[in-house]
This record gives C-alpha cells, sequence and structure tokens, in this order.
C-alpha cells in the first residue's frame, strides 16, 4: 500500500463521499425491499442470484464467499439460515472432498423470482434514472477498472488459506 500522505484534492474528497453516499442510500433501500419481498438479508440475495445464474444452480462455498467478499465463517451462517428456510443445499463438492456446495432449490428460485421485480425497479428508479444512457455508458468503464484494480488485491475473505507453519502457500 502507498504511504503517500498528501490530502486529496476537493474533487477527490467529493467523488470519494459521493460514492459512499450513494452506496448507502442504495443498499438500505435494497435491503429494505429484499426484506420485505423475499424475507432476505442482502447478502443472502447476493448468494442466491449468484447460485440462480451458477451452471447447475451451484458453486463452492469458498468461490461464493470471495465472490460477495464476505467471511468463510459468516458465509457458513447465511447458508444454515438459507438451508434451513429450504431455499439452499450444502453437500461435500463432487471436485474436492474438503470443499462444499451449495445449491439454490426451486424455492430459492421461487423467492428469487418474488423479489427481483422490486429490485429492478430500485435500482432503475434510485440509481439508473438519474444516470440515463449516457451517464450508466460512461461509469461501466471506471468503475470496472476501479473493481478489477480492488480485486487484484483481494481482501482477506478472498486471500488463499494460509497452510500451517510446515506447510506451503500456493
Amino acid at each position: 500500500m502507498a504511504d503517500d500522505a498528501t490530502p486529496l484534492d476537493p474533487a477527490e474528497l467529493g467523488v470519494y463521499f459521493s460514492l459512499i453516499e450513494v452506496s448507502s442510500l442504495l443498499r438500505h433501500a435494497v435491503e429494505q425491499q429484499l426484506k420485505e419481498a423475499g424475507g432476505l438479508s442482502y447478502v443472502q440475495f447476493q448468494l442466491l442470484a449468484r447460485l440462480g445464474d451458477a451452471p447447475g444452480g451451484g458453486q463452492r462455498m469458498t468461490d461464493l464467499a470471495d465472490g460477495v467478499v464476505y467471511s468463510r465463517s459468516g458465509l457458513t451462517h447465511q447458508a444454515g439460515l438459507l438451508e434451513k428456510a429450504g431455499l439452499v443445499t450444502r453437500a461435500p463438492s463432487v471436485d474436492d472432498e474438503r470443499s462444499v456446495t451449495l445449491t439454490i432449490t426451486d424455492a430459492g428460485r421461487d423467492v428469487l423470482a418474488a423479489v427481483f421485480p422490486g429490485h429492478i425497479d430500485i435500482l432503475r428508479k434510485m440509481f439508473l434514472a438519474p444516470l440515463g444512457a449516457e451517464g450508466v455508458a460512461a461509469l461501466e468503464g471506471p468503475l470496472t477498472a476501479v473493481r478489477d484494480h480492488m480485486r487484484a488485491a483481494p481482501p482477506r475473505s478472498a486471500a488463499p488459506r494460509r497452510r500451517g507453519a510446515g506447510g506451503t502457500s500456493a
């Protein structure tokens, strides 16, 4: 990480605060809608949506944790809640017996179908409409670049696990 203590200029500070505020306001509205329409938390929705898009409806839990940037232990808790609600199943991975695969159920797909219309409506009204097509196109490149830059140095939840003191790490 850079050790540059140069203060941010007003434009840099302004864009940072705008991004944080937009993100917070949008997430709050989305969380409310998900809770009301499907009884889901934001993370649970992310998990179901990723599983719904995955080939065969399943994905390894470690890959899910990396994708949604959530701790592995937190994901295990959320998966347990979703499983108890009948929205997913957990089973040993066919590729790696040490891994667990989470798979969306028909009931999970039904919940997604119930929450998506309201979710899309909020995204359009709160985020996309004020931007218009030109604004969306203008933001796509810079936001993708920032995301890719941040993903190049993944957060701890997405970092490879270290092996024991005598072991090796990949």
